[in-house]
């Protein structure tokens, strides 16, 4: 085996990415970094009939978006290309024809409605096992049945057959999970696998482990459901003489439902309101778009944080880590055989923590883009000042436009609860007095502050008295950051003529009540 460790992240493009194939490819990059190892890329479309279009750039882009750096890849290349498993029908050929040769595999002739009957057969007898095995194949129509000119025939006149691994009838298949520690596996509940399919693609097993053979696959991190396969693929190793080869396997826990009941699905997604999929992917233009975390509004960075530990944890009670400090504190040893819950709140936790420990020019990028995008006028500085004072405020980076809004627009409405508790005779004449004060001049938050405590003790009252009111009139919200500094960004003119429209609408309201 060789010395430097080799792992491979190996999707189908079947369909969208699921968050728990990304958390599969960032635990064999962690995994990867950590021992100064090689992250592969392999594309495994040998199920040509779900093939999806855009199905394998959506893959790449996601995994870019999370900073998973593919070291060898069909875009990358490498020693071992190609890393299209459709680019490599050949060689899965020979093999199969190998361990047929050998007696391990066999030619299986049987048609859909012939293995229907099977199944209905010993459903009749009330079988404990409905497949095609040890027992069922000696039944059938294979080549170890029928004789070797019937055989022959058959295949010179071109009938359908798919090839089949010959499962030992009676024997112990043992692997050492690095997670789970030693399965064992009795041969007896094990099916004979088809390895090729009757249109001359490999399924699944063989072409993986033929695969990670020839590719110098050291560790095979991949999900639990890939579990009950992993004593066939033992055996395809013994069968093809590469048993010392074979990688070591760890099987990662389940991503599982927010109750902890079940595994977590597309469907629970839609139901709660949150999304599974790393971004946002839409089949057609007539589809409805499913909800991707970065169209959400999370942080690349804080996304990938949540996702690491959700299954894995580092010993300590720290909880924020960067991709680097993931990688030097990731060991397989600290992954969870138990299913791992699925927390939405947690990954706005994290979001939200990453978002505080932005700079306030990075934050003011994104609130630029969004402003950009929606035809508003704003610079640098006046994207950046409003990101500071939203930036404890906000939980997604969308939300700086949305909840910023006050910042480009005098509000059309105002809180009227606010209005009718707030404003008096004694409030209007502040305003006024306050409005007179500041008009033509350049005020910073400390000068606002002032002011306003002016025009209050000119009308003995307290700032606590107006404050709220003012607020109000200002940004039509009962709440929000420090409005000194809100007032400050907003610039003197425009805080007046907002004072003075807000007067006649509190006016107005007044005398309608």
């Amino acid at each position: 085996m060789s010395n430097e460790v080799r792992v491979r992240f190996a999707p189908s493009p079947t369909g969208v990415l699921h968050i728990g194939g990304v958390r599969t490819a960032l635990y064999n990059y962690l995994f990867a970094k950590k021992h100064g190892g090689k992250f592969i890329l392999r594309i495994e479309d040998t199920d040509q009939a779900r093939f999806v279009e855009g199905a394998e750039q959506y893959i790449k882009d996601s995994l870019a978006w999370c900073g998973i750096q593919i070291d060898e890849g069909t875009d990358q290349g490498g020693e071992y290309a190609p890393y299209k498993q459709s680019e490599r029908k050949d060689l899965y050929k020979q093999y199969a024809q190998q361990m047929i040769d050998e007696g391990t595999a066999y030619y299986a002739f049987d048609s859909a409605e012939e293995l229907d009957e099977m199944r209905e057969t010993l459903k009749a007898a009330k079988a404990n096992s409905l497949n095609y095995n040890s027992i069922t194949r000696n039944t059938m129509k294979n080549s170890l049945t029928l004789s070797a000119e019937e055989v022959q025939q058959r295949l010179d006149s071109g009938d359908p057959y798919v090839i089949r691994i010959k499962v030992p009838a009676k024997e112990d298949i043992r692997l050492n999970d690095m997670i789970r520690g030693w399965v064992n596996v009795h041969t007896s509940t094990m099916d004979d696998k088809v390895l090729m399919k009757s249109d001359g693609m490999p399924t699944y097993h063989l072409a993986n482990v033929v695969d990670d053979y020839l590719m110098k696959i050291t560790h095979v991190i991949r999900g639990e459901e890939w579990l009950p396969s992993a004593p066939l693929h033992v055996l395809l190793y013994r069968y093809l003489g590469w048993e010392a080869s074979m990688p070591q396997f760890a099987h990662l826990p389940l991503l599982l439902k927010p109750d902890g009941n079940g595994k977590l699905s597309k469907r629970d997604a839609a139901k709660h309101g949150f999304p599974i999929f790393p971004m946002e992917w839409k089949i057609t233009e007539e589809d409805a778009s499913l909800k991707g975390f970065k169209e959400e509004g999370y942080l690349s960075e804080a996304f990938v944080n949540f996702l690491a530990l959700l299954g894995w944890n580092p010993g300590t009670e720290n909880e924020i880590f960067t991709l680097d400090e993931l990688i030097e504190s990731f060991t397989i040893e600290r992954v969870s055989k138990a299913g791992a819950k699925f927390d939405i709140d947690k990954a706005i936790w994290f979001n939200q923590q990453y978002i505080r420990k932005m700079s306030a020019s990075d934050l003011g990028a994104f609130l630029l883009e969004q402003t950009n995008a929606a035809g508003i006028a704003c610079n640098d500085q006046k994207a950046q000042d409003i990101a500071e004072l939203l930036q404890e405020r906000i939980d997604f980076i969308p939300e700086l436009l949305s909840k910023g809004k006050y910042f480009f627009e005098a509000p059309a409405e105002y809180v009227e609860k606010v209005v009718r508790k707030k404003w008096d005779e004694n409030a209007k004449s502040v305003f006024h007095t306050f409005t007179t004060q500041i008009e033509g001049k350049q005020l910073n938050a400390d000068n606002f502050q002032k002011a306003l405590e002016q025009a209050v003790e000119t009308h003995e009252t307290k700032v606590g008295m107006v404050m709220q009111i003012l607020r109000v009139a200002i940004t039509g919200e009962a709440g929000g950051p420090d409005l000194m500094k809100i007032m400050e960004v907003l610039g003197t003119n425009e805080v007046s003529e907002r004072i003075k429209k807000a007067t006649k609408a509190f006016d107005q309201a007044a005398t309608h009540e």
